[in-house]
């Protein structure tokens, strides 16, 4: 609250909404006083409480901040002598011009409404000065009787322009492809116009025209006079810079802008459009999809790019991989394969399906992806039988002799049957973070989050723990929280295929799958455009990763990759502590610290499992192997090198010519016409949401509260405290 130097002026602030700031002001000067509502508005516009007379005492809130009232009353007046009175004949509000441009012996009279809380509009002069100035340009869009247009269509655009510059609606009479009259919308109006195609030409020419309107604007304007078109090609260079422009953004836009009131509907349209003009249309595509793969593999020589479709010629699924990544893969990476999924929000939905690897330095690694119709049995093995592929049958071979495959995935059925089928003598490690999920979804009874939490923690410690026994007391401690869960472990999740105590395969500590997500961002940055636009994207974003990563890789100066160097300096410290002894075999070392542990240097084999699991030699391997003069750098997994790591990125991936719009369709081999159509649209799975009809809202009458004049409850219940002014 504040006390105004040349008014005895009291103001408080009081509810902010999406109006602006209302404030009770009371005027006092020479024995005249009013109370009343001040609105200080936002962008929705100025609006005004109308006054309502007040007692000596004003309500004070504890949430009122000091507001300084220089000059307010005068910039709103425009005087100082402006004298001030209660009428209740008087009109309820009083615009700015009329005070502005008052006699200066007249009154400002405010009449006190029934109902507190009524909101009336004031005009808003900077929006219209902000309307003027977009639609001046179109004024002269329509010049008169003889002026031509190189069709209907350009015809009625002028049209629609001139009505919105001239700020009047119109009513088409007649309106074909030779001929177009109009009509002012105002009742008795005379303004027409009427325009007709040229003979043997495409030309239309307005051949009538009453140029004079005498609604002045009566018939309005409102989104009925746009078209799609002109809603996109208005927001189009906003699209541009603004992706995610939304249809209420644009139609608040388009009011505020050009005066012109659309529906939600309207702005949509006209945004889908838009969006086909910058970036081409879906159904597009997809016909362009078939060219578009051959095109991958004649600017990647080496790379598997192929789709197939259904029967009916609608896009079933595509599958990419680059010559860059299977030949990093197969040459410097680890056998290490991730698969996961993740669905699409784009128009036609779908599924993205990605298998990664991880580089030298525990970096994501892309390998392969695709995108199909629907996350599927069929589609998995589709995908698995392109994956073999694209690795070479006889690199694969190779591979699989030295070291084979493991695959980490979830563990849902048509991967568990699918995953030995293709690859013969892989590998297939449960993705923990899936399997987490399914235990705690499978447990039934009241647990607290606290027990599900240590339930997590034992699983977790259970699936890194690298020896039976110590797999067997993480377990234990399960068991003791839940019997459920302890059953569930034992007997329905296969250990084998997720702790490190029984897994056969090498996954170097890589518990989950979740190393897609970098294709996962990418895809989701990428869903609303058409299917090769986003293939492309997603290409793109491998293209610089490997060239970003090459760079790296170069100016990298130790014997290992950094990642790799640090966790190799932490187990070399560890090692300062222990004590060596040797045996009989030079190969094996006995390791004593905390714990004694077996060291074989020449299977590369410690009793700790450390050694195994990561690739790295552990603390007990470190000392062994410093006690017999050998560097711990000898013995480390050649794929942690940088030399390793620059092969792993020394092939590029090359940028795929944009398709030009005659380059649709193109033979195939077979001499026939490859044409693909877009998947049909299927409803999503589940109920779909309702929207809640809200029952007829019932006019009640609010209580007021003859303490403190307040809304909502009375003088017995009044909690405000009140200051005699």
């Amino acid at each position: 609250m504040t006390n105004h130097k040349k008014y005895n002026t009291f103001i408080e602030y009081g509810l902010n909404d999406k109006f602006g700031r209302s404030s009770m002001v009371s005027i006092k000067k020479k024995q005249q006083q009013a109370h009343g509502w001040m609105v200080i508005a936002n962008r929705e516009g100025f609006r005004a409480f109308s006054a309502i007379p007040r007692s000596s005492r004003t309500t004070l809130s504890e949430a009122i901040p000091q507001v300084p009232l220089e000059d307010m009353i005068d910039d709103i007046t425009g005087t100082e002598d402006l004298p001030l009175s209660i009428s209740v004949s008087a009109p309820p509000i009083v615009t700015m011009e009329q005070v502005e441009n008052r006699p200066e012996d007249t009154q400002i009279v405010i009449t006190p409404p029934d109902i507190m809380s009524a909101i009336l509009e004031v005009p808003n002069p900077k929006g219209d000065i902000l309307t003027k100035a977009r639609t001046q340009q179109w004024q002269n869009t329509i010049t008169g009787v003889g002026q031509r247009f190189k069709n209907v269509s350009e015809f009625r655009e002028a049209l629609r322009k001139y009505a919105i510059a001239n700020q009047f609606g119109f009513r088409y009479k007649k309106n074909d492809s030779h001929r177009v009259t109009v009509k002012c919308k105002a009742e008795g109006c005379p303004w027409r116009i009427h325009a007709s195609r040229l003979s043997t030409t495409q030309l239309i020419c307005i051949k009538k025209m009453t140029p004079s309107h005498t609604c002045e604007g009566a018939g309005g304007i409102n989104g009925l006079q746009t078209s799609r078109s002109w809603v996109a090609s208005i927001i189009k260079e906003k699209l541009k810079v603004f992706p995610n422009y939304k249809p209420k953004d644009i139609v608040s836009d388009i009011k505020e802008e050009y005066g012109i009131q659309l529906n939600y509907f309207q702005a949509w349209r006209g945004k889908e459009i838009a969006r086909e003009q910058l970036q081409g249309s879906y159904k597009d595509g997809y016909k362009q999809l078939p060219l578009f793969c051959e095109k991958i593999m004649e600017t990647n020589p080496g790379s598997l790019a192929t789709f197939t479709t259904k029967e009916d010629s609608s896009f079933h699924r595509v599958f990419v991989s680059f010559h860059a990544s299977v030949y990093g893969f197969l040459e410097a990476c680890r056998p290490l394969v991730f698969l996961d999924s993740m669905p699409l929000k784009s128009k036609y939905q779908g599924t993205l399906l990605a298998a990664t690897s991880v580089d030298g330095d525990d970096e994501v690694f892309p390998l392969a992806f695709a995108v199909v119709d629907a996350e599927t049995e069929d589609n998995w093995e589709w995908f698995l039988l392109q994956l073999r592929s694209a690795l070479g049958t006889d690199q694969q071979k190779d591979l699989q002799v030295s070291s084979p495959i493991t695959f980490v995935a979830d563990r849902q059925k048509s991967l568990h049957e699918l995953i030995p089928k293709v690859f013969v003598n892989s590998f297939h490690a449960y993705c923990l973070r899936y399997l987490t999920d399914e235990l705690i979804r499978d447990l039934k009874g009241p647990f607290s989050h606290e027990i599900k939490r240590l339930i997590v923690e034992d699983f977790y410690s259970a699936a890194y723990a690298p020896r039976p026994d110590s797999f067997e007391r993480h377990v234990e401690n399960i068991k003791g929280l839940s019997m459920d869960a302890y059953t569930w472990i034992v007997q329905n999740s296969q250990p084998d295929h997720w702790a490190n105590a029984y897994f056969p395969g090498s996954r170097y500590n890589h518990m989950t799958s979740n190393s897609g997500e970098p294709f996962f961002s990418w895809a989701s940055d990428a869903n609303d455009l058409p299917i090769t636009q986003m293939v492309d994207v997603i290409r793109g974003k491998i293209m610089g990763l490997i060239h970003v990563r090459r760079i790296n890789a170069a100016e990298a100066n130790g014997r290992l990759t950094p990642s790799m160097e640090v966790k190799l300096e932490k187990e070399c410290l560890k090692a300062q502590s222990l004590h060596v002894a040797s045996s009989a075999d030079n190969n094996l070392f006995q390791v004593r610290g905390d714990t004694y542990e077996l060291v074989n240097v020449a299977q590369w084999d410690c009793s700790c499992k450390g050694w195994q699991l990561t690739g790295l030699p552990c603390h007990h391997a470190v000392a062994v192997i410093s006690c017999i003069g050998r560097s711990p750098y000898e013995l480390c997994s050649r794929y942690f090198s940088v030399e390793s790591y620059r092969m792993t990125y020394s092939m590029s991936i090359n940028p795929v010519p944009l398709l030009e719009g005659g380059e649709m369709c193109r033979e195939s081999s077979g001499g026939s016409a490859v044409t693909v159509t877009p998947p049909p649209t299927r409803r999503p799975p589940g109920r779909p949401p309702k929207k809640k009809t809200p029952a007829e809202e019932v006019m009640k009458r609010q209580l007021q509260c003859s303490r403190c004049k307040g809304l909502g409850h009375n003088k017995s219940t009044c909690k405000e405290y009140l200051l005699e002014c």
